[in-house]
C-alpha cells in the first residue's frame, strides 16, 4: 500500500530558514520509511515551502508523487500571461468543494487531503488562536495520522519576550502591515 503524507501550517513562517532544513529532514526521512506521495495545500508559506521541498527531494528520488491541491481554479490564473502554467511539474486536483463558502473550502480540503493520508507534517503554534492549521492538526490527531509538527516555540518571533513586550510587537507589526497596505 502506498504512504501518503499530507502538509499543513499556518500562512505565515517565521525564521523560514530553520524551518525549511526541518523540513527537508522530515521527507527525506518519511521518503526512507516508504512514503512516495506526498500533498500540500497553495494557500501560505508553509504550503509553498513543502512544494519547494518536495520539488528538492524529487531529485533524489524521481519517484515520488506530488500533488497540489487547489481550492479554486482561481489560485492559478494569472491575468499577465496566457501562457502561464504553474504546477506544470506536479499533479493538481481539485476536491468536489465550488458549493462551499470560499472560507471554508479550505477547511474541507484540508479534511480530504487528511482523510487520505498516514502522514501529517505540519507547522502549527499550538497556543494559536483561531487557527486553521490548528483545527485541521486536532482533526488528523482524532483520525489517528501519525503527526510531525515543525514548529518550534522558539519559531515565534515573541519567544522569551514578556506578555507587555509581546503587545507591544503585536501592536507595531500590525500598525506596518496596516501602513503598507
Amino acid at each position: 500500500m502506498e504512504r501518503k503524507t499530507a502538509f499543513i501550517g499556518h500562512r505565515h513562517v517565521y525564521y523560514a530558514d530553520k524551518v525549511k532544513e526541518r523540513l527537508q529532514n522530515v521527507i527525506e526521512q518519511c521518503i526512507v520509511d516508504g512514503c512516495s506521495h506526498f500533498l500540500m495545500g497553495t494557500h501560505g508559506e508553509f504550503d509553498k515551502m513543502a512544494l519547494d521541498a518536495c520539488r528538492f527531494a524529487r531529485k533524489q528520488h524521481p519517484n515520488i508523487n506530488i500533488e497540489v491541491v487547489l481550492t479554486s481554479y482561481h489560485i492559478i490564473e494569472k491575468k499577465d500571461s496566457l501562457d502561464y502554467v504553474p504546477y506544470q511539474d506536479v499533479e493538481t486536483v481539485i476536491f468536489d468543494i465550488e458549493d462551499l463558502h470560499f472560507k471554508q473550502q479550505i477547511t474541507a480540503s484540508n479534511r480530504q487531503m487528511i482523510d487520505e493520508c498516514d502522514t501529517l507534517i505540519c507547522y502549527v503554534d499550538k497556543k494559536q488562536n483561531p487557527s486553521g492549521a490548528k483545527t485541521a492538526m486536532n482533526y488528523a490527531q482524532r483520525k489517528g495520522l501519525e503527526i510531525i509538527n515543525l514548529f518550534r516555540e522558539e519559531d515565534s518571533p515573541t519567544f522569551g519576550m514578556t506578555a507587555d513586550e509581546a503587545k507591544i510587537y503585536w501592536k507595531n507589526y500590525l500598525s506596518g502591515i496596516r501602513n503598507v497596505k
